[in-house]
């Protein structure tokens, strides 16, 4: 999916990460008995990395649950956590990931419904907070209505229940993550990373969220869905690889790139060559290229002092009028007012 940041206050951060109220951005961990040590570590690795160019950290981090102590994880170990929810209160953005009660036949998951203790710790959460859950962390946001209505994701593994419990939620079990602005989701475990790399994007950059990726030895972006992950009923063909295609496409952005000329680089027809992408990204050939060049845009607003039509044709999208619609769907904003909040325009002569 195109990296999307709906909805989001891009200028209410301040360049060096803190609240028009002078404190850093919170980001509170939502932890239940029987937690993924993994998916917990994913959150506090990635907001934790973030810096300004000065150096300092970006994000405030804290791990929270309904009843402090020793909370159990899915592993041999338990994680003592000193906060409650009351922590939820102060939160810019909180954080719920997945845990292993979510496969229990419980009520949560058998009827769709919040126990009495989680549903008064969500009502704490500050309105205007941002709230993104982790793997099968989504059924707890749509029990509690925070995804009626709206696109949303879940591991691959449960969509089946989550469309039975919550037929009102625009379930999308072909993405890593999904944003709708003041909530996301993504789809399991490790797509963590992408929709937390994805947030810190949204909040300070393409810049800084590459130097996260770099620090965690991760891609900064990955390409396509989960679609790709899920076991296929017959065996992955041996020599279908459309790698070559995209590895010359991203050497080439800044030239129109038709489906055959893609096609011709595997030696493939023009069809199977859209079946296979599709099966080993996730995306169509054109989604994709639009996802490249969208990234490309951002790279060269950020980094550069190239002029909006410049940037536009080095990233592929021809016109700056090409660049604004790309950018406002995919962003909600224009190229110009990306480049002002994530690098600003005084340091750039020429620039408009």
């Amino acid at each position: 999916m195109a990296s999307v940041c709906k909805d989001r206050a891009m200028g209410g951060l301040r360049g060096d990460g803190r609240q028009r109220g002078g404190r850093r951005h919170r980001v509170a961990v939502l932890v239940r008995p029987g937690m993924l040590p993994i998916e917990v570590g994913i959150v506090h690795r990635i907001f934790g990395e973030a810096r300004s160019a000065s150096g300092e950290q970006l994000y405030e981090l804290v791990t929270c649950t309904l009843e402090p102590g020793a909370v159990p994880t899915d592993a041999d170990f338990t994680v003592n956590v000193a906060h409650g929810p009351e922590a939820l209160e102060t939160a810019d953005t909180v954080v719920l990931p997945a845990s292993a009660v979510d496969y229990d036949p419980g009520p949560e998951r058998r009827e769709g419904q919040l126990s009495p203790a989680m549903a008064g710790a969500l009502a704490r959460i500050r309105p205007g907070a941002r709230i993104a859950s982790i793997c099968t962390g989504a059924f707890v946001l749509a029990a509690a209505g925070l995804l009626d209505g709206r696109r949303a994701t879940t591991h691959w593994r449960s969509v089946d229940d989550f469309r039975r419990l919550f037929p009102q939620v625009e379930l999308d079990a072909d993405v890593l993550y999904t944003d709708e602005g003041d909530v996301l989701t993504a789809a399991g475990v490790a797509s963590g990373v992408d929709l937390c790399l994805h947030m810190v994007r949204c909040d300070h950059g393409a810049a800084v969220a590459n130097d996260v990726a770099r620090r965690t030895v991760v891609p900064p972006h990955r390409e396509g869905g989960q679609a790709q992950y899920v076991p296929r009923p017959v065996p992955e063909p041996q020599v279908s690889s459309t790698g070559a295609a995209r590895a010359w496409a991203l050497a080439h952005l800044d030239r129109p790139l038709s489906l055959r000329e893609l096609a011709a680089r595997e030696s493939m027809s023009v069809r199977t060559f859209t079946r296979r992408f599709r099966e080993e990204v996730g995306l169509s050939p054109v989604q994709w290229l639009t996802q490249q060049r969208i990234e490309r845009a951002r790279q060269l607003l950020e980094e550069t002092a190239l002029s909006v039509d410049l940037v536009a044709a080095r990233s592929g999208f021809g016109t700056a009028a090409s660049l604004r619609q790309h950018f406002q769907v995919a962003l909600g904003v224009s190229p110009r007012a990306y480049r002002s909040t994530f690098r600003g325009t005084a340091d750039l002569p020429g620039v408009g």
